[in-house]
């Protein structure tokens, strides 16, 4: 009976050793620390890096309907008479970061500055278009709206961070200008 004793004894105390070394152990820590605080560290970057091309994209958008409006505004109706010679102009300035064919623009006169407005181009519930393109051509000294929108694809859905996002899970980029045409 004493070699049973013995041996469990010993068991017992290769036992305690064993945690004692594992729990003075620390040849995995960074491992472990990684497996804890990676995933958060990566989604943080993730997100930054997909905002950071986002607002560079909504910049783009901007500049390239700007750029565009000075052939609207200058009257080079030459080169600007219709939708698909406007898009070919707005598209021609966007990088080639868009699918110009999902651009949704519309090219048309108000009355005057103080009756600009705009309406929701999706529906907040299904994140549908409800705006369809239009274009009408400009006359001289006329008050024109130019706006464009796109659904941005969303890589990194983030609860709480995903700010801007249509139902169908996209950012909708938009961009607008408002200018008279000069007397042409």
């Amino acid at each position: 009976m004493g070699t049973t004793a013995t041996r469990l004894s010993r068991r017992k105390w290769l036992a305690r050793r064993l945690a004692r070394r594992f729990a003075l152990s620390d040849r995995g820590v960074t491992a472990i620390e990684f497996a804890i605080v990676g995933p958060a560290f990566l989604a943080l970057i993730g997100a930054t890096l997909e905002t950071a091309l986002a607002f560079f994209a909504g910049y783009a958008l901007d500049t390239a309907v700007i750029d565009s409006s000075r052939l609207i505004r200058t009257g080079q109706s030459a080169y600007i008479s219709s939708e698909a010679d406007y898009r070919e102009a707005l598209c021609g300035r966007l990088y080639g970061i868009f699918d110009c064919e999902q651009v949704r623009m519309s090219v048309r006169p108000i009355d005057d500055f103080a009756s600009f407005s705009m309406s929701g181009p999706i529906d907040t519930d299904t994140g549908e278009w409800t705006m369809d393109n239009f274009y009408t051509e400009a006359g001289p000294l006329e008050t024109m709206m130019i706006e464009a929108y796109y659904k941005w694809p969303t890589f990194f859905n983030i609860p709480g961070l995903n700010a801007g996002q249509t139902a169908d899970g996209k950012r909708l980029l938009a961009a607008t200008h408002v200018f008279r045409t000069e007397p042409f």
